[in-house]
Protein backbone atom coordinates (compact mmCIF):
# COMPACT_ATOMS: atom_id res chain seq x y z
CA UNK A 1 0.00 0.00 0.00
CA UNK A 2 1.39 3.40 -0.98
CA UNK A 3 2.01 6.24 1.45
CA UNK A 4 1.46 9.96 1.41
CA UNK A 5 4.16 11.71 3.42
CA UNK A 6 2.30 14.76 4.70
CA UNK A 7 4.39 17.65 6.00
CA UNK A 8 2.45 20.12 8.13
CA UNK A 9 4.66 23.14 8.73
CA UNK A 10 3.99 25.53 11.59
CA UNK A 11 0.72 26.12 13.44
CA UNK A 12 -1.33 26.21 10.24
CA UNK A 13 0.14 22.89 9.14
CA UNK A 14 -0.88 21.28 12.44
CA UNK A 15 -4.41 22.63 12.22
CA UNK A 16 -4.82 21.34 8.65
CA UNK A 17 -3.62 17.88 9.75
CA UNK A 18 -6.19 18.06 12.53
CA UNK A 19 -8.95 18.85 10.01
CA UNK A 20 -7.79 15.98 7.79
CA UNK A 21 -7.91 13.59 10.76
CA UNK A 22 -11.54 14.57 11.35
CA UNK A 23 -12.36 13.84 7.70
CA UNK A 24 -10.62 10.48 7.81
CA UNK A 25 -12.54 9.56 10.96
CA UNK A 26 -15.77 10.17 9.02
CA UNK A 27 -14.71 7.59 6.43
CA UNK A 28 -13.60 9.81 3.55
CA UNK A 29 -11.09 7.68 1.71
CA UNK A 30 -7.67 8.67 0.39
CA UNK A 31 -7.56 6.43 -2.67
CA UNK A 32 -6.06 3.80 -0.34
CA UNK A 33 -3.02 5.92 0.54
CA UNK A 34 -1.69 5.54 4.06
CA UNK A 35 -1.05 8.93 5.65
CA UNK A 36 2.26 9.69 7.35
CA UNK A 37 1.81 13.06 9.13
CA UNK A 38 5.05 14.93 9.79
CA UNK A 39 4.66 18.07 11.91
CA UNK A 40 7.49 20.54 11.39
CA UNK A 41 7.49 23.10 14.17
CA UNK A 42 10.29 24.12 16.55
CA UNK A 43 7.68 25.18 19.11
CA UNK A 44 7.31 21.80 20.83
CA UNK A 45 4.79 23.13 23.35
CA UNK A 46 2.58 24.82 20.74
CA UNK A 47 -1.05 24.29 21.74
CA UNK A 48 -2.13 23.63 18.16
CA UNK A 49 0.59 20.98 17.82
CA UNK A 50 -0.20 19.20 21.08
CA UNK A 51 -3.93 19.07 20.29
CA UNK A 52 -3.22 17.57 16.87
CA UNK A 53 -0.76 15.00 18.24
CA UNK A 54 -3.28 13.82 20.85
CA UNK A 55 -6.00 13.58 18.20
CA UNK A 56 -3.73 11.42 16.01
CA UNK A 57 -2.98 9.16 18.99
CA UNK A 58 -6.68 8.74 19.76
CA UNK A 59 -7.43 8.04 16.09
CA UNK A 60 -4.81 5.30 15.91
CA UNK A 61 -5.89 3.70 19.19
CA UNK A 62 -9.49 3.55 17.97
CA UNK A 63 -8.49 2.24 14.55
CA UNK A 64 -6.43 -0.60 15.99
CA UNK A 65 -9.20 -1.55 18.41
CA UNK A 66 -11.78 -1.84 15.63
CA UNK A 67 -9.36 -3.55 13.21
CA UNK A 68 -10.32 -1.07 10.51
CA UNK A 69 -9.67 -2.11 6.94
CA UNK A 70 -8.86 0.32 4.15
CA UNK A 71 -10.58 -2.00 1.66
CA UNK A 72 -13.99 -1.60 3.29
CA UNK A 73 -16.15 1.44 3.97
CA UNK A 74 -16.29 2.67 7.52
CA UNK A 75 -15.26 5.19 10.14
CA UNK A 76 -11.48 5.44 10.77
CA UNK A 77 -10.70 3.33 7.70
CA UNK A 78 -7.49 5.12 6.58
CA UNK A 79 -4.25 4.07 8.22
CA UNK A 80 -2.19 6.84 9.84
CA UNK A 81 1.35 6.03 10.93
CA UNK A 82 4.42 7.74 12.32
CA UNK A 83 7.53 8.41 10.26
CA UNK A 84 9.75 7.61 13.26
CA UNK A 85 8.19 5.48 16.04
CA UNK A 86 7.92 7.40 19.29
CA UNK A 87 8.42 10.81 17.67
CA UNK A 88 4.78 11.84 18.22
CA UNK A 89 4.41 12.66 14.52
CA UNK A 90 6.98 15.45 14.84
CA UNK A 91 10.01 16.11 12.66
CA UNK A 92 13.26 16.58 14.59
CA UNK A 93 14.80 20.00 13.99
CA UNK A 94 17.82 19.68 16.23
CA UNK A 95 18.35 21.41 19.53
CA UNK A 96 16.37 24.65 19.52
CA UNK A 97 15.05 24.38 23.09
CA UNK A 98 16.10 27.13 25.48
CA UNK A 99 18.27 28.72 22.83
CA UNK A 100 18.30 32.13 21.28
CA UNK A 101 19.02 32.34 17.57
CA UNK A 102 22.45 33.84 18.17
CA UNK A 103 23.36 30.88 20.38
CA UNK A 104 22.01 28.43 17.81
CA UNK A 105 24.36 29.75 15.10
CA UNK A 106 27.17 30.20 17.67
CA UNK A 107 27.74 33.81 16.76
CA UNK A 108 30.22 34.25 19.62
CA UNK A 109 32.31 31.44 18.17
CA UNK A 110 32.74 33.08 14.76
CA UNK A 111 35.80 35.03 13.75
CA UNK A 112 35.50 38.80 13.61
CA UNK A 113 34.79 39.02 9.88
CA UNK A 114 32.08 36.35 9.87
CA UNK A 115 30.46 37.76 12.99
CA UNK A 116 30.28 41.18 11.35
CA UNK A 117 28.74 39.61 8.24
CA UNK A 118 26.10 37.78 10.30
CA UNK A 119 25.21 41.01 12.10
CA UNK A 120 24.60 42.60 8.70
CA UNK A 121 22.13 39.85 7.83
CA UNK A 122 20.31 39.62 11.16
CA UNK A 123 19.16 42.34 13.53
CA UNK A 124 19.93 42.27 17.24
CA UNK A 125 16.27 41.45 17.76
CA UNK A 126 16.66 38.43 15.45
CA UNK A 127 19.81 37.25 17.23
CA UNK A 128 18.08 37.59 20.60
CA UNK A 129 14.94 35.73 19.47
CA UNK A 130 13.98 32.73 21.60
CA UNK A 131 13.47 29.82 19.19
CA UNK A 132 11.68 27.68 21.73
CA UNK A 133 8.40 29.21 20.55
CA UNK A 134 9.14 29.09 16.82
CA UNK A 135 10.28 31.78 14.40
CA UNK A 136 7.56 34.30 15.28
CA UNK A 137 7.00 35.56 11.76
CA UNK A 138 10.71 35.70 10.81
CA UNK A 139 11.34 33.46 7.79
CA UNK A 140 14.98 34.63 7.67
CA UNK A 141 15.55 32.86 11.00
CA UNK A 142 13.46 29.86 9.98
CA UNK A 143 15.39 29.33 6.76
CA UNK A 144 18.65 28.82 8.68
CA UNK A 145 17.19 26.25 11.09
CA UNK A 146 15.00 24.40 8.62
CA UNK A 147 17.77 24.06 6.04
CA UNK A 148 19.43 21.54 8.36
CA UNK A 149 16.57 19.05 8.27
CA UNK A 150 18.16 16.99 5.49
CA UNK A 151 20.89 15.92 7.95
CA UNK A 152 18.34 14.62 10.45
CA UNK A 153 17.56 11.01 11.33
CA UNK A 154 13.94 11.64 10.37
CA UNK A 155 14.85 12.56 6.80
CA UNK A 156 17.00 9.42 6.65
CA UNK A 157 13.95 7.39 7.73
CA UNK A 158 11.88 9.00 4.98
CA UNK A 159 14.53 8.21 2.36
CA UNK A 160 14.87 4.62 3.60
CA UNK A 161 11.13 3.99 3.46
CA UNK A 162 10.19 5.82 0.27
CA UNK A 163 8.84 3.50 -2.44
CA UNK A 164 7.64 3.72 -6.02
CA UNK A 165 4.10 5.10 -5.99
CA UNK A 166 4.51 7.02 -2.74
CA UNK A 167 3.73 10.74 -2.76
CA UNK A 168 4.64 13.87 -0.77
CA UNK A 169 2.42 16.78 0.21
CA UNK A 170 3.49 19.97 2.01
CA UNK A 171 1.12 22.29 3.91
CA UNK A 172 2.33 25.70 5.01
CA UNK A 173 1.15 29.23 5.53
CA UNK A 174 2.74 31.95 3.46
CA UNK A 175 2.41 34.87 5.88
CA UNK A 176 4.34 33.81 8.97
CA UNK A 177 7.81 32.52 9.77
CA UNK A 178 7.96 28.73 10.03
CA UNK A 179 5.77 27.89 7.03
CA UNK A 180 7.05 30.58 4.71
CA UNK A 181 10.64 29.50 5.37
CA UNK A 182 10.11 25.76 5.57
CA UNK A 183 8.15 25.00 2.43
CA UNK A 184 10.60 26.11 -0.31
CA UNK A 185 13.58 24.67 1.61
CA UNK A 186 11.89 21.33 2.11
CA UNK A 187 10.92 21.19 -1.55
CA UNK A 188 14.39 22.17 -2.74
CA UNK A 189 16.11 19.59 -0.57
CA UNK A 190 13.84 16.77 -1.74
CA UNK A 191 14.19 17.62 -5.42
CA UNK A 192 17.98 18.03 -5.06
CA UNK A 193 18.62 15.14 -2.70
CA UNK A 194 22.11 13.74 -3.14
CA UNK A 195 22.84 10.31 -4.55
CA UNK A 196 24.25 9.21 -1.18
CA UNK A 197 20.68 8.91 0.14
CA UNK A 198 18.67 5.70 -0.30
CA UNK A 199 16.03 5.87 -3.04
CA UNK A 200 17.37 9.28 -4.06
CA UNK A 201 16.07 9.00 -7.62
CA UNK A 202 12.57 8.13 -6.41
CA UNK A 203 12.65 11.19 -4.15
CA UNK A 204 13.93 13.51 -6.88
CA UNK A 205 11.09 12.46 -9.19
CA UNK A 206 8.43 11.93 -6.53
CA UNK A 207 4.91 13.27 -7.12
CA UNK A 208 4.88 16.32 -4.84
CA UNK A 209 1.91 18.53 -4.07
CA UNK A 210 1.76 21.58 -1.86
CA UNK A 211 -0.78 23.93 -0.36
CA UNK A 212 0.08 27.55 0.34
CA UNK A 213 -2.32 29.13 2.80
CA UNK A 214 -2.54 32.86 2.29
CA UNK A 215 -3.76 35.19 5.08
CA UNK A 216 -7.08 33.99 6.46
CA UNK A 217 -6.92 35.45 9.97
CA UNK A 218 -5.36 38.42 11.73
CA UNK A 219 -4.03 38.83 15.26
CA UNK A 220 -4.88 41.40 17.87
CA UNK A 221 -2.49 44.31 18.23
CA UNK A 222 0.08 43.74 20.97
CA UNK A 223 3.00 46.15 21.25
CA UNK A 224 4.90 43.58 23.29
CA UNK A 225 4.64 40.88 20.61
CA UNK A 226 6.99 40.40 17.68
CA UNK A 227 4.05 39.17 15.56
CA UNK A 228 2.36 41.98 13.65
CA UNK A 229 -0.74 41.16 11.65
CA UNK A 230 -0.27 44.33 9.60
CA UNK A 231 2.68 42.62 7.87
CA UNK A 232 0.83 39.45 6.85
CA UNK A 233 -0.19 40.64 3.38
CA UNK A 234 3.20 42.14 2.54
CA UNK A 235 4.91 38.92 3.65
CA UNK A 236 2.54 36.89 1.51
CA UNK A 237 3.26 39.05 -1.54
CA UNK A 238 7.01 38.73 -1.02
CA UNK A 239 6.72 34.95 -0.68
CA UNK A 240 4.56 34.69 -3.80
CA UNK A 241 7.15 36.62 -5.79
CA UNK A 242 9.82 34.20 -4.56
CA UNK A 243 7.66 31.15 -5.37
CA UNK A 244 7.02 32.52 -8.86
CA UNK A 245 10.71 32.04 -9.64
CA UNK A 246 11.83 29.24 -7.32
CA UNK A 247 8.75 27.00 -7.12
CA UNK A 248 6.31 27.58 -9.96
CA UNK A 249 9.01 29.02 -12.19
CA UNK A 250 11.16 25.89 -12.14
CA UNK A 251 8.34 23.29 -12.18
CA UNK A 252 9.28 21.92 -8.77
CA UNK A 253 5.69 20.92 -7.93
CA UNK A 254 3.26 18.58 -9.63
CA UNK A 255 0.21 20.16 -7.98
CA UNK A 256 0.09 23.55 -6.28
CA UNK A 257 -3.00 24.53 -4.30
CA UNK A 258 -3.80 28.05 -3.12
CA UNK A 259 -6.35 29.06 -0.52
CA UNK A 260 -7.16 32.30 1.28
CA UNK A 261 -10.01 34.28 2.75
CA UNK A 262 -10.35 37.99 2.19
CA UNK A 263 -12.48 38.27 5.34
CA UNK A 264 -10.06 37.92 8.24
CA UNK A 265 -11.11 37.88 11.88
CA UNK A 266 -8.73 38.38 14.81
CA UNK A 267 -7.08 35.60 16.79
CA UNK A 268 -5.34 36.22 20.11
CA UNK A 269 -1.79 37.46 19.52
CA UNK A 270 0.18 34.64 21.10
CA UNK A 271 3.80 34.13 20.12
CA UNK A 272 3.67 30.41 20.83
CA UNK A 273 3.74 27.80 23.56
CA UNK A 274 0.74 26.18 25.21
CA UNK A 275 -1.34 29.32 24.79
CA UNK A 276 -1.35 29.19 20.99
CA UNK A 277 -4.65 27.51 20.26
CA UNK A 278 -6.27 29.23 17.32
CA UNK A 279 -9.94 28.56 16.72
CA UNK A 280 -10.58 26.10 13.91
CA UNK A 281 -11.44 27.74 10.59
CA UNK A 282 -13.15 26.49 7.44
CA UNK A 283 -10.00 27.35 5.47
CA UNK A 284 -8.27 24.49 7.31
CA UNK A 285 -11.06 22.08 6.39
CA UNK A 286 -10.87 23.18 2.75
CA UNK A 287 -7.09 22.74 2.93
CA UNK A 288 -7.58 19.17 4.13
CA UNK A 289 -9.77 18.58 1.08
CA UNK A 290 -6.81 19.61 -1.09
CA UNK A 291 -4.84 16.72 0.42
CA UNK A 292 -7.68 14.33 -0.42
CA UNK A 293 -7.78 15.74 -3.94
CA UNK A 294 -4.05 15.15 -4.38
CA UNK A 295 -4.39 11.54 -3.22
CA UNK A 296 -7.13 10.97 -5.80
CA UNK A 297 -5.22 12.55 -8.69
CA UNK A 298 -4.24 10.00 -11.34
CA UNK A 299 -0.56 9.05 -11.44
CA UNK A 300 -0.10 9.95 -15.10
CA UNK A 301 -0.88 13.59 -14.30
CA UNK A 302 1.83 13.67 -11.62
CA UNK A 303 4.84 12.54 -13.62
CA UNK A 304 8.33 14.00 -13.26
CA UNK A 305 11.53 13.91 -15.25
CA UNK A 306 14.92 15.11 -14.02
CA UNK A 307 13.41 16.38 -10.77
CA UNK A 308 10.82 18.56 -12.54
CA UNK A 309 7.09 18.16 -12.97
CA UNK A 310 6.18 17.51 -16.59
CA UNK A 311 2.74 19.15 -16.46
CA UNK A 312 2.23 21.18 -13.25
CA UNK A 313 -1.34 21.63 -12.00
CA UNK A 314 -2.56 24.76 -10.19
CA UNK A 315 -5.79 24.85 -8.21
CA UNK A 316 -7.79 27.20 -6.00
CA UNK A 317 -10.72 26.48 -3.72
CA UNK A 318 -14.10 28.16 -3.96
CA UNK A 319 -17.57 27.86 -2.45
CA UNK A 320 -20.88 28.05 -4.25
CA UNK A 321 -22.09 31.14 -2.39
CA UNK A 322 -19.81 33.77 -0.86
CA UNK A 323 -21.50 34.48 2.46
CA UNK A 324 -20.07 35.17 5.92
CA UNK A 325 -22.18 32.40 7.46
CA UNK A 326 -22.60 29.21 5.50
CA UNK A 327 -23.06 25.45 5.70
CA UNK A 328 -23.10 22.36 3.53
CA UNK A 329 -25.67 23.86 1.18
CA UNK A 330 -23.22 26.59 0.14
CA UNK A 331 -20.47 24.23 -1.00
CA UNK A 332 -19.78 23.51 -4.65
CA UNK A 333 -21.33 20.31 -6.09
CA UNK A 334 -17.96 18.50 -6.17
CA UNK A 335 -17.22 19.34 -2.54
CA UNK A 336 -20.75 18.42 -1.45
CA UNK A 337 -20.51 15.05 -3.15
CA UNK A 338 -17.32 14.27 -1.29
CA UNK A 339 -18.12 15.74 2.12
CA UNK A 340 -21.81 15.85 2.95
CA UNK A 341 -22.68 12.21 3.50
CA UNK A 342 -19.64 10.97 5.48
CA UNK A 343 -19.39 14.09 7.65
CA UNK A 344 -23.12 13.95 8.39
CA UNK A 345 -22.87 10.25 9.25
CA UNK A 346 -20.06 10.84 11.71
CA UNK A 347 -21.83 13.82 13.27
CA UNK A 348 -24.98 11.71 13.73
CA UNK A 349 -22.82 9.04 15.37
CA UNK A 350 -21.41 11.60 17.81
CA UNK A 351 -24.89 12.91 18.62
CA UNK A 352 -26.03 9.45 19.64
CA UNK A 353 -22.93 8.86 21.75
CA UNK A 354 -23.33 12.20 23.48
CA UNK A 355 -27.09 12.19 24.03
CA UNK A 356 -28.50 8.67 23.91
CA UNK A 357 -26.01 5.87 24.45
CA UNK A 358 -26.30 5.96 28.25
CA UNK A 359 -30.06 5.34 27.91
CA UNK A 360 -29.71 2.60 25.29
CA UNK A 361 -28.44 -0.15 27.57
CA UNK A 362 -31.72 -2.11 27.41
CA UNK A 363 -31.91 -2.07 23.62
CA UNK A 364 -31.43 -5.54 22.12
CA UNK A 365 -28.52 -4.43 19.97
CA UNK A 366 -26.87 -2.91 23.07
CA UNK A 367 -27.27 -6.16 25.03
CA UNK A 368 -25.80 -8.10 22.11
CA UNK A 369 -22.76 -5.83 22.28
CA UNK A 370 -22.47 -5.95 26.09
CA UNK A 371 -22.60 -2.17 25.98
CA UNK A 372 -21.98 -1.81 29.73
CA UNK A 373 -18.57 -3.44 29.41
CA UNK A 374 -17.75 -1.45 26.26
CA UNK A 375 -18.56 1.87 27.93
CA UNK A 376 -16.11 1.11 30.73
CA UNK A 377 -13.22 0.30 28.39
CA UNK A 378 -10.12 2.25 27.35
CA UNK A 379 -11.44 2.07 23.79
CA UNK A 380 -14.55 4.01 24.76
CA UNK A 381 -12.46 6.54 26.67
CA UNK A 382 -10.37 7.27 23.55
CA UNK A 383 -13.50 7.33 21.40
CA UNK A 384 -15.32 9.84 23.61
CA UNK A 385 -12.20 11.98 23.78
CA UNK A 386 -12.04 12.01 19.98
CA UNK A 387 -15.76 12.74 19.73
CA UNK A 388 -15.43 15.68 22.13
CA UNK A 389 -12.56 17.09 20.06
CA UNK A 390 -14.64 16.66 16.91
CA UNK A 391 -17.60 18.50 18.40
CA UNK A 392 -15.26 21.22 19.68
CA UNK A 393 -13.76 21.51 16.21
CA UNK A 394 -17.21 22.01 14.67
CA UNK A 395 -18.14 24.54 17.35
CA UNK A 396 -14.94 26.53 16.77
CA UNK A 397 -15.65 26.78 13.04
CA UNK A 398 -19.19 27.82 13.90
CA UNK A 399 -17.96 30.56 16.23
CA UNK A 400 -15.24 31.86 13.93
CA UNK A 401 -15.58 34.45 11.20
CA UNK A 402 -16.11 33.44 8.47
CA UNK A 403 -18.64 31.10 10.12
CA UNK A 404 -19.01 27.52 8.92
CA UNK A 405 -21.94 25.96 10.73
CA UNK A 406 -23.12 22.79 8.98
CA UNK A 407 -24.80 21.17 12.00
CA UNK A 408 -26.95 21.95 15.01
CA UNK A 409 -25.21 20.01 17.77
CA UNK A 410 -27.84 21.08 20.32
CA UNK A 411 -30.73 19.49 18.47
CA UNK A 412 -33.53 18.39 20.79
CA UNK A 413 -34.64 14.93 21.80
CA UNK A 414 -37.67 15.00 19.53
CA UNK A 415 -36.22 16.56 16.39
CA UNK A 416 -32.94 14.72 15.81
CA UNK A 417 -33.14 14.91 12.04
CA UNK A 418 -33.13 18.68 12.06
CA UNK A 419 -29.41 18.53 12.90
CA UNK A 420 -28.23 19.31 9.33
CA UNK A 421 -28.49 23.07 8.89
CA UNK A 422 -29.85 24.18 5.52
CA UNK A 423 -31.46 20.82 4.66
CA UNK A 424 -34.95 19.56 5.46
CA UNK A 425 -35.07 15.87 6.29
CA UNK A 426 -37.57 13.58 4.59
CA UNK A 427 -40.65 13.41 6.80
CA UNK A 428 -40.78 9.60 6.71
CA UNK A 429 -44.47 9.40 7.57
CA UNK A 430 -44.41 5.61 7.77
CA UNK A 431 -41.00 5.24 9.42
CA UNK A 432 -40.97 2.57 12.11
CA UNK A 433 -39.68 3.72 15.46
CA UNK A 434 -40.75 7.33 15.10
CA UNK A 435 -39.07 10.45 13.82
CA UNK A 436 -36.14 10.96 16.17
CA UNK A 437 -33.92 8.71 18.30
CA UNK A 438 -36.65 6.05 18.18
CA UNK A 439 -36.06 5.76 14.44
CA UNK A 440 -32.30 5.59 15.06
CA UNK A 441 -32.78 2.74 17.56
CA UNK A 442 -35.04 0.89 15.12
CA UNK A 443 -32.38 1.08 12.39
CA UNK A 444 -29.67 0.00 14.84
CA UNK A 445 -31.73 -3.09 15.76
CA UNK A 446 -32.41 -3.83 12.12
CA UNK A 447 -28.77 -3.48 11.08
CA UNK A 448 -27.59 -5.48 14.10
CA UNK A 449 -29.27 -8.54 12.58
CA UNK A 450 -27.66 -7.94 9.19
CA UNK A 451 -23.99 -7.15 9.80
CA UNK A 452 -21.31 -9.82 9.76
CA UNK A 453 -21.68 -12.15 12.72
CA UNK A 454 -17.88 -12.48 12.87
CA UNK A 455 -17.64 -8.81 13.79
CA UNK A 456 -17.60 -8.53 17.58
CA UNK A 457 -16.85 -6.12 20.40
CA UNK A 458 -15.47 -2.69 19.54
CA UNK A 459 -15.39 -3.43 15.83
CA UNK A 460 -19.03 -4.51 15.78
CA UNK A 461 -20.02 -1.38 17.70
CA UNK A 462 -18.43 0.97 15.14
CA UNK A 463 -19.53 -1.14 12.15
CA UNK A 464 -23.08 -1.08 13.48
CA UNK A 465 -23.17 2.70 13.79
CA UNK A 466 -21.54 3.23 10.41
CA UNK A 467 -24.14 1.07 8.68
CA UNK A 468 -27.05 2.61 10.62
CA UNK A 469 -25.99 6.22 10.02
CA UNK A 470 -25.37 5.43 6.36
CA UNK A 471 -28.93 4.23 5.94
CA UNK A 472 -30.39 7.14 7.91
CA UNK A 473 -28.49 9.86 6.05
CA UNK A 474 -29.17 8.41 2.61
CA UNK A 475 -32.89 8.03 3.25
CA UNK A 476 -33.41 11.31 5.11
CA UNK A 477 -31.42 13.83 3.07
CA UNK A 478 -31.15 14.67 -0.58
CA UNK A 479 -27.42 15.31 -0.76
Amino acid sequence: MNKLYLFGIGGTGSRVIKALTMLLASGIDTNKFEIVPIIVDPDAANGDVTRTVQLLKDYNYIRKEIQANVDTEGFFQTNIEELSPGANYKFGLGDTNNKKFGQYININGLDQANEAFVRLLFSEENLDADMQVGFKGNPNIGSVVLNRFIDSADFQNLANGFKQGDRIFIVSSIFGGTGAAGFPLLLKNIRNVESTFPNYKLLQDAPIGALSVLPYFNVTVDDGSSIDGATFVSKAKAALNYYDVNVSGNNSLNSFYYIADNYTSNQVNNEGGVGQKNQAHFVELASALAIIDFCRESSHRLECANAQAIAPIYKEFGVQNDTLTFGLENLSPATSQLLNTPLSQFTLFTLYIGSKLQEAREQNWAKDLNINSLMGSSFYSHLTQFVNEYRGWLNEMGNNQRTFSPYNLNVGEGNLFEFVNGYKADAGMFDKGGKSYGRFDFILSKVDKEIDSKSQGNKRFVDLFFAATNELIKTKYNF
